[in-house]
């Protein structure tokens, strides 16, 4: 808008000066102040430094209201749901792992070699039993021979009898020693390995 005014009233002004030129006789002054360039520089518009401005919503209040008491709903409905735990994956066995069908068959014996084997395990009851025999029988010997040799120590002395009835806390000697620590090693460098972090992270 100001290119097109100052355009005509450049022109206007121009055409009274070329007039008063031709009827004085004297040089035209065709920049007749500061607000109207001359006709031979180059005209520019003003620049804009600025986004025109954009029309501001009308916003009903009663709308904005309606709007945070759905929030407010929101927000209770999610406080009366109970916050979902996060699985530990470690205790989960995979459901491929519980499938009924996945039995190893046990292999299949022929007749010999399974009467073999029952023969072997009678066997072996037998040799057991024979061994917890002998065992106990010698067990019940000892304390049989200690209960006599304690009735005659008292019979002698009564005090060698109470000392010998107490307890001895080095008749079974026991040492032991356990797993010592590895020293740590002076500036020692551990080295970088790769991984694949496979770890999920849970959003609540």
């Amino acid at each position: 808008m100001f290119v097109s005014v100052g355009t005509t009233l450049t022109r206007v002004l121009l055409h009274q000066s070329t007039t008063t030129c031709i009827l004085t006789a004297q040089p035209a002054n065709i920049r007749l102040n500061h607000w109207f360039p001359s006709l031979l520089a180059v005209k520019t518009s003003t620049p804009v430094r600025a986004e025109p401005t954009k029309k501001k919503k009308k916003v009903d209040p009663k709308r904005d209201v309606e709007a945070r008491e759905r929030l407010k709903k929101k927000l209770k409905r999610m406080e009366k749901v109970p916050p979902e735990l996060i699985p530990i994956e470690d205790f989960i066995v995979p459901s491929k792992y519980l499938d009924e069908i996945r039995v190893r068959s046990p292999p299949q014996l022929l007749s010999e070699e399974s009467e073999r084997r029952a023969l072997l395990l009678k066997d072996w009851a037998r040799y057991k039993q024979a061994q917890h025999k002998e065992e106990m029988q010698a067990i019940a010997q000892a304390l049989d021979a200690q209960q006599e040799a304690l009735k005659e120590l008292r019979l002698e002395s009564e005090e060698l009898y109470e000392a010998a009835i107490q307890r001895d806390p080095e008749l079974v000697p026991f040492l032991n020693q356990g797993p010592s620590h590895t020293p740590p090693i002076t500036n020692y460098q551990a080295p970088e390995g790769k991984y694949n972090d496979i770890t999920k992270v849970y959003v609540q």
